[in-house]
């Protein structure tokens, strides 16, 4: 038998101590997906652009620019970035030696009743020397918590374009469901002047006796029943421009966002197909596998907790007693050796963060792969929106246009003396209450959009077209 050589075992040692080479997981890929999904190769740091400007609303451009300038979470997610890339260089200078000037001046003085060889009771001595030191990354240990460190930061800056993504989607949600609250409101105001006018007509007719009191009292439970529905959609509009208020940073008492009650514009147009290599682009996505990376690293750190440390250290410089003299060359000081620390026992420390660390990696692994799960099922759900929507909307249509023939119908029929009024009201409240669904829909089918744009980090213009710029 062969003796196995020594280079081997070194290498191999050295391979065990430095714990497991980084290899991204397979993630839980939907049938539909396998022949495009590429296995976690995060694109995030691709440029996603203002991808609000699609819709055309000069308004929103400008929400979405103060809540970028002035959002505090967004801030301190900024702030964290910074932190963890100062870690980072924090965790890369142990590469280096550490050198400081070690300078002093001491002053003693010696007791007369003890022995004392020397002929002086009192001395000063002046000092002054470089110190250095510096680890031996003989096992690599400095090299994996910089690696570590370098995933923490990397992690940190997915997780700020995260917040960042959430923070613009938010606005444009919150502020398309504010517009179509103003498209209602404006609906139910037209209803109550039709009602108002209606309950002047009966009054007057009441007083001439060709209308009864019960006739005045159903219409006056219409007009109170559409301005109760006025004040409720007042309340929702303050409750979300309060919400909006603080995504742009500003004091809810100070910030205002005038009505408008023009349609919103349409959603936009959504691709048949989409690449599942767009689900690349989510940021949280790339978050959860920098985690994982981290989390690699840090096996190779605790393992390393069982081998050797070891450090030069070293000083050079001058020490007298006389500070005239501190220059002179046999004043001068040295010292340089080597230092080993051996870990021998430490009751079980050592292996308990070892597994620690182990399970801290099976964690960030099924991490990693619940949030691929997520994203497959979040765009899911906005592409499955986008169809049903559509053709809610589509129904909603007919249904509106046979609303508004049905109270042209009941007019008519009222001036010609066929119905009363109550049924041209009752017409009215038909179509107002289609009318308000139309305006909803509308911000539905909005809001999805923003929900498959976050879902897929951005819009849906391929990595490739977005890192060109076409």
């Amino acid at each position: 038998m062969k003796a196995i050589p020594l280079s081997l075992l070194v290498l191999s040692s050295l391979r065990a101590a430095v714990g497991p080479d980084y290899q991204r997981p397979d993630a839980i890929v939907p049938a539909e997906f396998r022949d495009t999904w590429q296995v976690a190769v995060p694109s995030d740091h691709l440029d996603r652009g203002e991808w609000w400007k699609a819709f055309s609303d000069p308004a929103l451009d400008s929400l979405e620019g103060r809540a970028l300038a002035a959002n505090q979470d967004l801030r301190a997610a900024a702030a964290r970035v910074q932190q963890a890339r100062a870690a980072a260089g924090l965790a890369r200078s142990a590469y280096f030696p550490s050198v400081a000037l070690d300078s002093s001046v001491d002053r003693e003085r010696f007791s007369g009743t003890t022995d004392n060889l020397l002929p002086q009771q009192q001395s000063t001595t002046y000092r002054g020397a470089l110190d250095a030191s510096w680890e031996l990354d003989l096992f690599g240990r400095v090299r994996r918590l910089s690696e570590s460190a370098r995933a923490d930061a990397d992690a940190s800056a997915a997780t700020f374009e995260s917040v960042r993504l959430a923070l613009t989607a938010d606005v444009a949600a919150d502020y398309f469901a504010i517009r179509a609250l103003d498209r209602e409101t404006a609906l139910v105001s037209a209803g109550v002047d039709l009602r108002k006018k209606a309950l002047d007509l009966v009054t007057a007719r009441r007083n001439s006796g060709a209308a009864t009191d019960f006739d005045v009292a159903r219409i006056e439970t219409e007009l109170a029943s559409t301005e109760a529905d006025a004040a409720a959609l007042a309340n929702r509009r303050a409750a979300l421009q309060n919400a909006l208020a603080v995504l742009v940073g500003e004091n809810a008492p100070n910030f205002s966002l005038a009505s408008a009650a023009a349609p919103v514009p349409g959603p936009l147009a959504v691709p048949l197909a989409l690449p599942s290599q767009l689900l690349e682009r989510r940021p949280d996505v790339a978050a959860a596998e920098r985690a994982l990376a981290a989390a690699n690293a840090r096996i190779g750190v605790a393992r390393l907790a069982f081998f050797p440390s070891i450090s030069l250290t070293g000083s050079a410089g001058f020490a007298s007693n006389d500070v005239d003299r501190l220059a002179r060359s046999d004043s001068r000081i040295w010292s340089i050796g080597p230092s080993l620390y051996l870990p021998i026992f430490q009751g079980g420390r050592n292996r308990a963060n070892l597994a620690r660390s182990e399970a801290a990696r099976d964690e960030a692994v099924a991490a990693y792969r619940q949030q691929v799960l997520v994203a497959f099922r979040e765009v899911q759900d906005a592409l499955t929106g986008t169809r049903i929507l559509a053709e809610q909307s589509a129904a909603q249509d007919r249904a509106l246009a046979a609303a508004r023939h049905a109270v042209r119908l009941a007019q008519t029929r009222f001036d010609a003396g066929y119905v009363n009024l109550l049924e041209v009201i009752d017409a009215q409240r038909t179509a107002l209450t289609v009318e308000r669904a139309s305006a909803q829909l509308e911000a539905q089918r909005l809001t999805n959009n923003v929900a498959l744009i976050k879902a897929l980090g951005g819009g849906w213009k391929s990595p490739v077209s977005v890192a060109s710029g076409r």
